[in-house]
């Protein structure tokens, strides 16, 4: 399975929520410190976009489709369309079925609203492959590219990615989303009992390790031995 596509109206409908009738947008910034080129910088404040800005912004960006994937403005103000949500994730995530996205870089295609945060895609995502996993266990990443570098800022679960994906247009190579495992050291994502089994496979293998050195040096104190005697043996 190397691509899909569903819909938090369809699929996960717990996940679509009636919106707010306004929307953030991006305040200008002051021009950032020579070398600070992280991605600490894409995280700026928002203000409010009106319903005619949303609109205008809404038409500019069907123009620009290529793949048919436009978005639709209702007379309330809030938006839908679609995102492309790229699965980076190191290790199979557990599940109760066989939808599981096995191979790296899966990519899916969900429809949400402008009111749909980061939150509550993720959810729709492991939903949709039915992972059983807590939702906390993964983060969702943008993407951006500018002047032939990429930079990754991982998204607060209050964002708005179809808002993002507005506001950048529908190119992916200038903003994609990608979902990933949280970095390695976050153990507040993980319950109890996981980490109590963590802790039993840890001592297991040090107690494994602890005996396989017991063998190697009772070996070799046995080979040493025997050179000995053999040393000594009277002539």
């Amino acid at each position: 399975m190397s691509s899909g596509y569903s819909s938090l109206e369809e699929d996960a409908e717990d996940f679509f929520f009636t919106a707010r009738t306004s929307f953030f947008r991006r305040a200008p910034q002051g021009k950032p410190r020579a070398g600070q080129q992280d991605v600490e910088k894409e995280k700026e404040t928002y203000s409010y976009l009106s319903k005619e800005e949303i609109k205008e912004k809404v038409h500019k960006y069907n123009l620009a489709v290529t793949d048919k994937l436009k978005m639709t403005l209702n007379s309330n103000g809030i938006y839908t369309g679609f995102i492309k949500v790229q699965m980076e994730l190191c290790r199979p995530p557990q599940t109760s079925g066989k939808l599981a996205p096995s191979s790296n870089g899966c990519m899916n295609t969900l429809h949400i609203s402008s009111t749909n945060t980061v939150g509550e895609v993720i959810e729709a995502l492991l939903k949709k492959f039915l992972v059983t996993e807590s939702p906390a266990k993964f983060a969702l990443y943008k993407r951006c590219h500018r002047e032939d570098q990429v930079y990754a800022c991982k998204l607060s679960d209050r964002e708005h990615p179809l808002y993002l994906r507005l506001v950048a247009g529908p190119r992916t190579d200038t903003l994609s989303f990608v979902l990933r495992e949280h970095e390695i050291g976050e153990w507040e994502a993980f319950s109890l009992p996981e980490l109590q089994n963590f802790l039993r496979i840890l001592d297991k293998e040090e107690d494994e390790q602890l005996q396989s050195l017991k063998r190697r040096y009772a070996a070799y104190r046995q080979k040493l031995e025997e050179a000995l005697s053999e040393v000594w043996k009277p002539g």
